[in-house]
């Protein structure tokens, strides 16, 4: 696999865990894992972090498609 076809791939995967994250915030879900309840605002840090790399999988992305 080119690096170009794994940056489109990986930003797409971060996409969905980011907009997945911003749905539980929205909507309230209650996500348990192992009987530990994950609080709403290790979400919120998902989803800032999940947007960073998204942000700069795009930019990876953009450098190798034009080489």
């Amino acid at each position: 696999m080119k690096s170009h076809n794994f940056a489109q791939a990986a930003t797409a995967i971060l996409v969905l865990a980011g907009s997945l994250h911003l749905i539980r915030t929205i909507l309230g879900w209650e996500v348990v894992i192992g009987g530990w309840t994950v609080p709403v605002w290790l979400s919120w840090v998902a989803i800032f972090v999940t947007g960073y790399l998204v942000y700069h999988g795009l930019e990876l992305s953009k450098k190798k498609g034009k080489k």
